[in-house]
C-alpha cells in the first residue's frame, strides 16, 4: 500500500507533504484540540469577528449559512463530550456507541442537503 506522502510527492512535488509538515510544525492540531469553549467565547479576538459575521449574515438574510455555522459549533461541542471520548476503549471501537453517532450524523447531513436542495 502506497503512503500518502509518496502519492503527494509523486503527483504535485510534495505540495501536500509540505502543508502537512507546516501544520505539524505550527502545532495546529494540538491547539484546536486544547481550545476551551468558555475561553474562546470570552476572547475578543474571536468574539468580535464572529459577531460581525453573524450580523452580516443576518443582514444579508443568509439563514442557511447561519444554521450551518450553528451545526458546526454544536458538532465541535459534542466531539468534546465524555460520550465521544469513550467511543474507543483499549484501542477497540465500541460499535454500540458508534451507531447513535452515525445515525445523528446522517440526520444532520440529510438536514444540510434539505437546506441546500430541498427548499427553494
Amino acid at each position: 500500500m502506497v503512503g500518502l506522502e509518496a502519492v503527494a510527492s509523486g503527483t504535485s512535488g510534495g505540495f501536500f507533504a509540505k502543508i502537512g509538515a507546516w501544520l505539524q510544525s505550527t502545532h495546529v492540531p494540538e491547539q484546536v484540540k486544547d481550545v476551551e469553549v468558555i475561553a474562546l467565547f470570552t476572547n475578543p479576538w474571536f468574539l468580535v469577528p464572529f459577531i460581525a459575521l453573524v450580523g452580516y449574515l443576518i443582514w444579508k438574510q443568509s439563514f442557511n449559512e447561519l444554521i450551518i455555522i450553528g451545526i458546526f459549533i454544536i458538532l465541535w461541542w459534542v466531539s468534546g463530550t465524555e460520550y465521544m471520548q469513550t467511543l474507543i476503549v483499549d484501542g477497540e471501537l465500541q460499535i454500540k456507541k458508534v451507531l447513535p453517532v452515525l445515525a445523528g450524523a446522517s440526520a444532520v447531513l440529510g438536514f444540510i442537503i434539505y437546506l441546500f436542495f430541498g427548499r427553494s
